[in-house]
């Protein structure tokens, strides 16, 4: 299976990838999302360990669960040849209403068929106001014209 575009990636490429990455997340689809990983694919994300679709497709979908009306924008931030470094940050709210924005830095590493073998994530969560909210599309892909991270001032 071939995920384009491919590495080695140019800047033009890897932020394709990385919107392509944000638009899948954004459907908070887990089996959609896990068919951007190998078979095998390894991940730290925060203190958990996974190994694998369907432990990524299991962590997706408990995530989704808890993080409710879940928006998120991802920038790159690095590239190299096969690698992606991105930052990020999502908002949702809990099952009782609270509001938070999380704000992270992932490390991707592809393989030759455009398909990542690794991401490493580090996440913090700040607890917001609903009022401070700044993610206000419909649910799904961000719109073309919405504003990303570094025009909010994020």
């Amino acid at each position: 299976m071939s995920r384009p575009p491919l590495p080695p990636f140019t800047l033009e490429t890897a932020t394709q990838k990385v919107r392509m990455a944000e638009d899948a997340w954004n459907t908070r689809d887990p089996e959609r999302v896990s068919l951007a990983y190998t078979v095998d694919s390894r991940w730290r994300n925060r203190a958990e360990f996974l190994v694998g679709r369907d432990e990524i497709v299991a962590f997706l979908t408990r995530k989704w669960r808890r993080e409710l009306d879940y928006r998120l924008i991802k920038e790159i931030w690095a590239f190299r040849e096969n690698r992606i470094a991105v930052r990020f940050a999502y908002e949702f709210h809990d099952d009782s209403g609270s509001w938070f924005r999380a704000y992270g830095n992932e490390n991707w590493e592809f393989d030759e068929n455009g398909l990542m073998r690794l991401r490493i994530a580090s996440i913090n969560d700040l607890p917001i106001a609903a009022s401070e909210r700044k993610y206000h599309w419909p649910p799904g892909p961000r719109p073309p014209d919405h504003p990303g991270l570094s025009d909010l001032g994020l």
